[in-house]
């Protein structure tokens, strides 16, 4: 749907956060005269209405009745279509979208197309994905947008001038639907893995796994670049897509550290600053998209060298004392945590995880600590005593020591304690969401910075956002 479609209807938003704020401002440039009612919690009905400058017609009480007097609804990525309340308005023709689908639907040809747009999404990885791909197009000379899930809401860079030649844009689970429901078709998609997440958005493990798929198996893009080391993505049928695989052997995939395309190989990532071997393997994700573009990644591929990595994301803030701090704050599921603790195998290190309980089973991970633990866990937040529980066992036959905290603060003094002054790495490897202690996993990121002795404003940037 594009926006002028939404002449004469009665529309609403859904949530204040920066993604409806990137919302209300796009309606009201394009259609001014649109009534607009705002639903948000009445702590941010202030704001909303002095932002707004009275445009908007503030509501906190959310039903599906409410919510069912609205032919349209654009909701934020970060509210679930799934709950009662959208649901029942849903079954009376409430329609629900969001600024992706907006956004997508402004920017694709008439055939359907989105030429030289490139989307990104999985599991883990996806931001240093997306910021990669945009930095080696930057590389070559390419204006590019980089946008999306990654910190900028696509609808503040709608009508960018001059106009970038590609797009690199990070999608998560909330918003990959909403690609297949615009009608756009990316020029390419590229899905990095699946793992269990988000479940309490999306209700269950197979309706994430599908809504985050729907990104190829419903928005039919071009060409579809997916990881052959992932089950679920080898399962697929993709038959209105070229299907261009990494990770195995025929294509772009990893010989030690060495990145090959076939058996040529091209590029020795060790004296890289991409942080871990996963982000390092997804560099292969990258260059087959890159030439599913028509460039040539065998020359851009030594332009990584200059890439600078993001913030909360295996970030090392520095040292104290002879310990070094690790914020990989984005780490929101078990995997992660495990895939962190592998860039760190053989060292002292104290990992801190836990936080917002949403459901994701963590025996994976309990199973990977019997021969691969780190000297020290701190347990901490809404499921830290869940996950206390079931290290446990293993804590108490001596594979690691064991501690729970309350909160961040808490953690991150146990986690001093433990290493007793000999050195080592704290590693904020959390493995589940900030919700509920933190607005996000940044001010979970900063928090952490700020505890272990360094600026927080020294290390939020995230560098290559928008337009260049």
């Amino acid at each position: 749907m594009r926006i002028s479609q939404l002449e004469g209807k009665r529309v609403a938003l859904w949530g204040w956060g920066r993604e409806g704020r990137a919302a209300f401002h796009a309606l009201r440039e394009r259609l001014p005269g649109l009534p607009l009612t705002l639903f948000c919690p009445q702590a941010e009905a202030a704001a909303a209405r002095a932002e707004s400058a009275g445009a908007l017609q503030v509501e906190s009480a959310v039903t599906g009745e409410a919510l069912a007097r609205f032919d349209v609804v654009v909701k934020s990525p970060g509210i679930s279509p799934y709950t009662p309340e959208a649901l029942q308005a849903q079954a009376r023709g409430t329609q629900f979208i969001g600024g992706t689908s907006l956004w997508f639907s402004e920017h694709a040809r008439a055939d359907g197309r989105l030429p030289d747009t490139v989307c990104v999404t999985g599991t883990k990885g996806k931001s240093t994905t997306t910021s990669l791909l945009a930095h080696l197009l930057r590389a070559a000379g390419h204006r590019t947008g980089l946008a999306g899930n990654i910190g900028l809401p696509l609808l503040e860079v709608l009508d960018p001038q001059p106009a970038p030649e590609y797009w690199a844009v990070e999608l998560s689970s909330y918003q990959t639907g909403e690609v297949a429901r615009s009608g756009a078709r990316p020029d390419v998609a590229v899905v990095l893995n699946i793992f269990p997440e988000h479940l309490d958005w999306h209700g269950s493990e197979q309706r994430y796994i599908d809504d985050k798929l729907a990104l190829v198996t419903a928005g039919h893009p071009r060409v579809a670049v997916l990881n052959a080391a992932d089950a679920h993505l080898r399962a697929l049928q993709l038959p209105h897509s070229q299907v261009v695989w990494f990770n195995q052997p025929a294509g772009w995939h990893m010989v030690g550290e060495v990145v090959h395309r076939g058996a040529q190989p091209v590029f020795d990532t060790s004296d890289t600053p991409l942080p871990g071997r996963h982000n390092r393997g997804n560099l292969c994700a990258v260059l087959a998209a890159l030439e599913a573009l028509g460039l040539d990644a065998v020359a851009l591929a030594p332009a990584v060298r200059g890439f600078r990595p993001l913030p909360n994301r295996l970030q090392l803030l520095g040292e104290r004392d002879g310990v070094r701090w690790v914020n990989d704050s984005i780490s929101t599921t078990p995997h992660a945590s495990l895939a962190a603790l592998d860039c760190f195998a053989g060292q002292r290190i104290a990992l801190l995880v836990g936080g917002h309980d949403r459901g994701v089973d963590w025996h994976d991970f309990a199973a990977h600590m019997r021969d691969n633990a780190p000297l020290e866990i701190v347990t901490m937040g809404a499921n830290g005593p869940r996950i206390h529980a079931l290290l446990q066992p293993l804590a108490d036959a001596g594979r690691f020591g064991l501690h729970a905290a309350g909160d961040l603060p808490h953690a991150v003094e146990q986690a001093r304690a433990a290493l007793g002054g000999q050195g080592g790495v704290v590693l904020l490897s959390p493995g589940a969401p900030s919700f509920g202690a933190y607005r996000d996993y940044v001010a979970r990121g900063r928090h952490f910075a700020e505890l272990a002795g360094f600026d927080p404003d020294s290390i939020s940037a995230i560098p290559g956002l928008g337009v260049a």
